[in-house]
């Protein structure tokens, strides 16, 4: 049932039961993950540890629900072919659509989202970043953090905090920024969309 309530946490409430149904029936070790920098989820099949899918806790309902159903793509590629060929290729493709086809509806997603979203699923990237009006509707569904702002709206050469660290805003490369870590000097792409906080 801890999977159940993650979905009932994280998700649309109509979206919910298809989402458990698909975990039943396709089963594998499903995580909320606390937010990372370069991803907003992941599809791991590794020996030993079986199937994993992740998606970071800290997205909206529909951003959360898009990701999730992007990880399931990966799984049943991977269970029907047992490789992962193209990660993003026309295989992928097609089994996203077949999988997102059942919530793509106005009681699962607003209008403002649902609309881009269909746009985005006639040839969908690897990423939701690819198309700037689904992520900027996905976007106007949050709730913004007291005090901070999106990495992408942030000029370049400001200084801010994100996951503990502080960092220099870079040059932004289509769906990432390339930014460098203030104590050390590394540079480190970093998700464009992601909240952060401004420092002095």
């Amino acid at each position: 049932m801890e999977v159940l309530r993650l979905f009932e946490k994280h998700l649309p409430g109509h979206a919910v039961t298809y989402c458990y149904d698909l975990w039943k029936n396709h089963p594998f070790t499903f995580v909320a993950s606390r937010p990372r920098r370069t991803k907003l989820g992941d599809f791991r099949a590794e020996p030993g540890k079986g199937l994993t899918i992740t998606v970071n806790s800290d997205l909206n309902p529909y951003a959360f629900l898009i990701t999730y159903l992007h990880e399931v793509a990966h799984l049943l590629v991977y269970q029907r072919y047992r490789r992962f060929g193209q990660p993003h290729g026309p295989i992928w493709k097609k089994t996203f659509r077949e999988v997102m086809q059942p919530v793509l509806h106005e009681s699962v997603f607003p209008k403002t989202v649902l609309l881009p979203l269909k746009q985005y699923l006639s040839n969908p990237a690897a990423s939701t970043g690819a198309h700037p009006t689904l992520t900027r509707s996905l976007r106007e569904m949050d709730e913004q953090p007291a005090g901070k702002q999106l990495l992408v709206e942030m000029p370049e050469g400001e200084t801010f905090r994100f996951l503990q660290k502080e960092y220099i805003r870079g040059m932004k490369r289509r769906t990432r920024v390339v930014c460098t870590e203030k104590t050390t000097g590394l540079r480190v792409s970093i998700w464009a969309h992601v909240w952060v906080e401004k420092t002095d």
